[in-house]
């Protein structure tokens, strides 16, 4: 089965680079339609996409985030990593990866368990 488990600094200091990796196994990222994407969740708010590598290396940013945002990927070690530059308490959530079907229902079927970054102030 798939899963997919993040890795990284659990604190990054105000204006510093927040860098996360996602290990997958169990599939290949390069495997056709698939889409793998960060979502982050702010403690007692909602989910918030980030953005997501698509099999062939595509990236696709939120708006209001993609001045920010780098994701890139090592094939050769099947994990896609996330960069998030300039970082602010506002930043601190936990932080997802996630498998994203690539159909027109976008499902998003396999996720990670998340980890905590929290932002000093």
């Amino acid at each position: 089965q798939v899963q997919l488990q993040e890795s990284g600094p659990g604190l990054v200091k105000p204006s510093q680079t927040l860098s996360l990796t996602c290990t997958v196994s169990g599939g290949s990222i390069t495997t056709n339609y698939y889409y793998w994407s960060w979502i982050r969740q702010p403690p007692g708010k909602g989910l918030e996409w980030i953005g997501a590598i698509d099999y062939s290396g595509s990236t696709y940013y939120s708006p209001s985030l993609k001045s920010r945002t780098s994701i890139s990927r090592d094939t050769s070690k099947n994990q896609f990593t996330l960069q998030l530059s300039s970082v602010t308490p506002e930043d601190t959530a936990v932080y997802y990866c996630a498998r994203v079907q690539g159909n027109l229902a976008r499902l998003y079927d396999y996720w990670g368990q998340g980890t905590q970054v929290t932002v000093s102030s």
